[in-house]
């Protein structure tokens, strides 16, 4: 048992010992690795992730103008399989963006709890 616990203990050791050592070469190797991953990250960010100028909204009401015509017109059935599944994909981001705004406004996971005066009758 005494044996066990020197191997397990010198294991401990060994560790400490190699992530005090290597430990701060790592850290320095993943902010390396990191800076030019996030430099264009922030780049993209700054020019897609900005709120739109009201300049913009005419070519937004154009766009839903456009959506409306060609779903009157059957335009739909002419897309591509490509096309269609870059559509939908983007119709799940808009979904999928429009639940999580939805709990990180109420800072919750679970739905709103909603207080009702409803009380049941007794014959249901």
């Amino acid at each position: 048992m005494a044996r066990a616990v020197q191997k397990v203990v010198g294991l401990g050791t060994r560790l400490g010992n190699s992530v005090a050592t290597q430990g701060p070469k790592l850290a320095s190797e993943a902010v390396e690795f990191s800076k030019p991953r996030l430099a264009k990250f922030w780049y993209y960010a700054k020019v897609e992730l900005v709120p739109p100028t009201p300049g913009e909204f005419p070519a937004v009401q154009k766009g839903i103008m456009d959506i409306v015509k060609a779903a009157k017109t059957g335009k739909y059935a002419n897309l591509t399989v490509k096309e269609a599944l870059g559509n939908t994909l983007v119709c799940a981001e808009v979904a999928f963006w429009f639940f999580i705004g939805e709990q990180i406004g109420r800072r919750s996971i679970i739905g709103y709890d909603v207080k009702s005066d409803y009380e049941p009758h007794p014959y249901i």
